[in-house]
């Protein structure tokens, strides 16, 4: 008696993994997703060395915001940086300066406070004329700070 010889059949096709599909999905909205934020970060204008009516100190930074070249309420705010905020409370002076192409006015000061949490701010109604420019000082003890001028 003799023995068939085995049937030769095709290779079945691999088993398909759910998982592998999904993964490859996940892996390839990922990539899309850097890919846009990357040509979203190379299109965006490069930030301003610091922000307009803003001064760096040297622990820490003087701003006065407020309606540059009118009447209105204006903002004088004084943030001491990391490990100065952490150092005693200090008392500082704060206010503006005005200035047009024939003068530059005296300080006009909003008041005294002390920083809390290393920070302070104080406000004030300033009358301005559309040609003039404005920056925000600073005094403590006999030194005076002062931010660059901000012009409309």
């Amino acid at each position: 008696m003799s023995v068939p010889a085995p049937r030769r059949t095709a290779p079945r096709p691999p088993v398909r993994r759910p998982e592998a599909r999904c993964r490859a999905r996940r892996v390839t909205v990922a990539v899309a997703a850097l890919c846009l934020v990357a040509a979203t970060a190379a299109a965006a204008p490069p930030a301003p060395p610091a922000p307009t009516g803003c001064g760096e100190l040297v622990r820490g930074r003087l701003c006065l915001q407020g309606p540059v070249g009118a009447d209105g309420m204006y903002t004088a705010t004084y943030r001491r940086n990391g490990a100065a905020a952490g150092l005693d409370e200090i008392a500082v002076r704060l206010g503006y300066q005005r200035k047009n192409d024939r003068i530059t006015a005296f300080p006009g000061w909003f008041g005294t406070r002390r920083t809390q949490g290393g920070a302070v701010g104080l406000s004030g109604r300033v009358e301005m004329l559309a040609e003039e420019c404005i920056r925000g000082v600073m005094e403590r003890g006999e030194t005076l700070y002062v931010t660059k001028w901000t012009c409309d």
